[in-house]
């Protein structure tokens, strides 16, 4: 991981005093170099990517460290500036692709971002804006477990904190999620006739009455059996008064 550092050094314009001056504490707090603007108006790669591992700036000059950031994202992903500038290196750094953006409207120095293992889609000295595609995500190397963007920056011979180009309201947006909508009343749901259960419709029925005109079975059987009655009634009377009068049984006295 060290060697690797020393020769992305050597190849971008760094060297040994770069690290040195990376590793002292001294420097950015003492107003030597300008403050990083927060110029990014574009993570690297996607909305809002999970950082693997953050910014650890050596504690001494070859010490360990973490000069930049490491963004969760799979290879082939498209790898874009986070501010528009020129490209001053595309190329291969240890079997790597590596790219470079020096920022323009950044100072003087410039400050300059470093994209690795990406395979440049576009040449040295190409202005790019802010958003636009300068690669795409190879596949990961031993510097990260899994598969992730290494992303630099540099002012000079100065390592910074990559994260701190972004503003804040870049910084705390996520990826856009569907919400639920509230506030509006659901339109009242009636349910169909035909799903209305008997066992509801005839208590119904019993409330408001029976309809005028419809059929009531136990009505329509009393008046038949009313009226059967009344006719047999009246037969009987025709007949006794029809039948002549026969022979008193009663014995005289």
């Amino acid at each position: 991981m060290l060697a690797l550092g020393l020769l992305l050094c050597l190849v971008l314009g760094g060297g040994p005093a770069a690290i040195a001056r990376a590793g002292d504490p001294s420097l950015g707090a003492g107003g030597a170099d300008p403050p990083v603007p927060a110029v990014g108006r574009a993570w690297p790669v996607g909305s809002r990517p999970p950082v693997t591992r953050g910014w650890e700036p050596p504690a001494t000059a070859y010490g360990r460290g973490h000069r930049g950031v490491d963004l969760t994202a799979a290879p082939g992903t498209p790898v874009k500036a986070v501010a528009p500038g020129r490209v001053s290196f595309a190329g291969r750094v240890a079997g790597r692709g590596v790219v470079s953006v020096e920022l323009a409207g950044t100072g003087t120095p410039p400050l300059r971002t470093t994209y690795a293992p990406v395979a440049a889609t576009l040449n040295k000295g190409a202005e790019v804006a802010a958003g636009e595609v300068v690669g795409v995500l190879e596949l990961p190397t031993s510097h990260c477990p899994m598969s992730c963007l290494h992303w630099g920056l540099r002012r000079g011979d100065t390592y910074l904190d990559p994260l701190s180009l972004l503003p804040p309201w870049l910084l705390t947006r996520g990826p856009s999620r569907l919400l639920p909508v509230t506030g509006i009343p659901e339109p009242e749901r009636k349910p169909e006739p035909d799903a209305i259960p008997e066992a509801v419709a005839a208590p119904k029925a019993a409330r408001h009455g029976t309809r005028k005109g419809a059929r009531h079975p136990k009505r329509e059987r009393a008046q038949r059996l009313e009226r059967t009655g009344a006719r047999l009634s009246r037969d009987a009377t025709a007949v006794s008064r029809a039948r002549p009068a026969g022979p008193s049984l009663r014995r005289p006295r």
